[in-house]
């Protein structure tokens, strides 16, 4: 990655590697950062190493933030604290208004009632005081409506910051719950929803758990490179997303492993993914420039219906164990969970929570 580190002998430490290249980056030297080259150094992750060298020589903080949110889960406890922080701002300003106003309000009731006494009063008949005592009531009553409509301005404008904040939360969301090189949602928000299947017990009946896997997709990558990969795996993902309904659930949950939760019966569900299984089957992948055939790309696939699990725990490992199945059987096919299925290792679904 030599846009992101220097030569070794120019700095011969990893941490003085990693200072000196967010220093020639213009990068803060702030522990966020830090983090975020610190694991683009050491390569634990392949996608945050390729997407911040992307950002090249001129990223930005906010840039650097949403890559951090979308690859850190805890970098979303801050944002939303600051959120937290100023919606907090916000609604006490409107307080403080709503406060002021019923005092102003308060003080105007006075007022009508000392005038009203001294209109109604048998001692005080003459036309002037009468006169005097209306034209106070006048001048108090418009400076009571001027005040209401700069209140309802105030809290109308209040109201406004804390939609901001509101918009600015939900996108902040839609990114860190978004894989980059996909578009669709990504192991955090799977993990999200998984766990809500169990929520309904009416729904779990008709309810799956799909786990899709490239067929031999390392090779692809060993023998046409990564940007290569990358462009098979978002075409892989559209083509997925165009064989399922609008409404159903589906996510890139890691290298080139996709997660679909799907509604229907085993039959239905078993059609949709034998659909998608043929159409990327059908599907050529070709350089048109070069001729190069990096094709055929297949899929095997793992379903479960929640009814078969207790937790989103054990349905994440029977499917898992069925799509091991369908590796098993030779690829390129999909299988759904039985009794009697074996698989000496299972996957942890649980990457995100704590």
């Amino acid at each position: 990655m030599s846009t992101v580190v220097a030569p070794k002998a120019q700095v011969p430490d990893v941490a003085g590697q990693i200072t000196y290249a967010m220093r020639s980056m213009g990068v803060a030297p702030i522990p966020r950062n830090y983090e975020l080259f610190y694991e683009a150094y050491i390569g634990s992750n392949p996608a945050l190493t390729r997407e911040l060298a992307a950002l090249g020589s001129n990223a930005t903080q906010e840039e650097l933030d949403a890559l951090g949110a979308q690859h850190f889960a805890h970098h979303a406890g801050r944002i939303f604290d600051d959120a937290h922080t100023r919606l907090i701002t916000e609604l006490d300003a409107v307080l403080r208004t709503l406060r002021q106003e019923q005092t102003s309000l308060e003080s105007y009731n006075r007022l009508l009632g000392e005038t009203c006494e001294r209109i109604t009063s048998k001692n005080n008949n003459s036309v002037d005081l009468l006169r005097s005592a209306i034209d106070m009531l006048a001048e108090a009553t418009g400076d009571t409506m001027a005040h209401g409509e700069k209140t309802v301005e105030n809290v109308a404008q209040r109201s406004h910051e804390m939609d901001q904040v509101r918009k600015e939360l939900d996108e902040y969301k839609r990114i860190a719950n978004t894989d980059s090189l996909t578009r669709l949602s990504n192991r955090r928000a799977f993990d999200d929803r998984l766990a809500t299947i169990f929520d309904n017990q009416m729904a779990r009946p008709v309810t799956a758990l799909v786990l899709a896997d490239i067929d031999y997709f390392k090779k692809i990558n060993d023998t046409y490179g990564h940007p290569v990969g990358d462009k098979i795996l978002a075409t892989v993902a559209s083509l997925i997303r165009a064989n399922v309904r609008r409404d159903a659930f589906v996510a890139r949950t890691g290298g080139e492993e996709f997660a679909l939760i799907l509604e229907g019966t085993r039959e239905e569900v078993m059609a949709v993914c034998e659909r998608i299984r043929r159409a990327l089957e059908a599907t050529p992948f070709k350089n048109s420039r070069t001729g190069v055939n990096y094709g055929p790309i297949t899929l095997s696939l793992g379903i479960c219906m929640a009814s078969e699990a207790g937790d989103p725990g054990e349905l994440y490992s029977k499917t898992d164990i069925a799509l091991y199945s369908a590796k098993n059987a030779g690829r390129n096919c999909s299988s759904i969970y039985q009794d009697g299925m074996q698989k000496d290792f299972t996957k942890s679904w649980l990457i995100y929570k704590s």
